[in-house]
């Protein structure tokens, strides 16, 4: 922790969010893709965060602890930076710290894809693995203070790192892309949760402008938020880890904000690599298995819009490239090994594509 910061330290302040604000100038808006269907009266649109420098919806989340954490003065000049992360924040927050000069250290678990090893490596990043069961946020802090280090924690500042009123947050940006569309407010937006970050700039950001629009969480097998949220316990915990990574906690993150969800479904992983794959088959290219969660259940809700004969649009987010997951999620091997089979799901999803049709029933809340 860094106390009573003098001149040299604001300087260095300066400048490092000088650049990070610069970074932020140089890139554009992620696109909003209007997907072809083979029906009429349902318009759905994903916000392509994959298109980020750092390839994810996580570049945003850590543009936003960064330069909370030296607003707040927590980083200084050659200070490392440690977070607790299962990839993609990780390899968006070793981009920022590469960009600003200061070490950046990842604790992941064991498990973590080899491709998102290597992406936080690219950056400059060194991972610091952790067994299965370990609990990384102990782990992060603990190193964090042995090499005398700010540990960012992206479970706890999510929520409030972003500006959730505006200043070019995602939910601003969704309606602005949206609104010479038909359907210009949408429906429903369809988001899960990792850190609850997203989820809570979404759903503040619909109360705070009076929008119609409501708001379904997601959450994917073996994570807390779905049983918390359904039983208002905050305290509930999962024994088993996510393996639908990104998305999915063990505990219930200090950044989940479960009053501004209107609804909520928990869906299967092999649902959700099931829609994964028939939506890289409808993209043309592949995206990841959070991407795959969240359309699972957005399919689920435009398909009881259509049979009461509702019109309207729903919206979600391609969240991160299905290239990271070559030797996971796209590797049968690894799919077999982990008892996940995604064939009748994928089905499912590509006859809602064509048609519509969509019979299958989650567990909502």
């Amino acid at each position: 922790m860094m106390l009573n910061p003098g001149v040299e330290d604001r300087h260095w302040i300066d400048r490092a969010v000088a650049l990070i604000e610069a970074d932020q100038r140089r890139s554009a808006d992620t696109h909003l893709l209007k997907l072809e269907l083979g029906f009429r009266g349902i318009d759905i649109y994903l916000k392509d965060e994959s298109t980020h420098p750092t390839g994810s919806l996580k570049h945003r989340l850590a543009r936003s602890l960064f330069l909370y954490a030296l607003c707040n003065s927590k980083i200084s000049e050659n200070m490392p930076v440690v977070e607790a992360s299962s990839g993609s924040t990780a390899v968006s927050e070793a981009y920022f710290a590469r960009m600003i000069g200061v070490p950046f250290f990842a604790v992941v678990p064991k498990a973590t894809s080899c491709d998102k090893i290597a992406a936080i490596e690219h950056y400059g990043g060194r991972c610091h693995f952790v067994e299965q069961g370990v609990s990384i946020y102990d782990e992060a802090a603990r190193l964090a203070a042995e090499i005398g280090g700010h540990y960012i924690d992206q479970f706890t500042y999510a929520e409030r790192a972003t500006d959730w009123r505006g200043n070019n947050n995602i939910a601003e940006s969704i309606f602005e892309q949206l609104a010479e569309e038909e359907h210009p407010i949408p429906s429903w937006i369809v988001m899960s949760a990792g850190t609850g970050g997203t989820t809570a700039t979404i759903g503040r950001y619909l109360r705070y402008k009076r929008l119609p629009t409501r708001l379904l969480g997601v959450d994917p097998e073996f994570s807390a938020f779905f049983d918390s949220y359904r039983n208002h316990d905050s305290s509930i915990t999962c024994d088993r880890a996510s393996r639908i990574e990104g998305i999915g906690r063990p505990r219930v993150e200090p950044s989940f904000i479960p009053e501004v969800i209107d609804e909520m479904v928990r869906v299967p992983d092999d649902a959700a690599v099931g829609a994964m794959r028939a939506l890289s088959n409808h993209l043309g290219r592949r995206v990841g298995a959070s991407t795959g969660c969240n359309f699972f259940a957005l399919c689920w809700k435009a398909a009881h819009m259509i049979r009461r004969g509702e019109r309207g649009s729903l919206v979600s987010l391609i969240c991160d490239s299905g290239e990271r997951y070559t030797q996971t999620y796209y590797a049968q091997q690894w799919l077999d090994a982990c008892g996940i089979d995604c064939l009748a799901a994928g089905t499912q999803v590509e006859d809602f594509l064509r048609a519509g049709s969509f019979d299958c029933d989650l567990e909502v809340a």
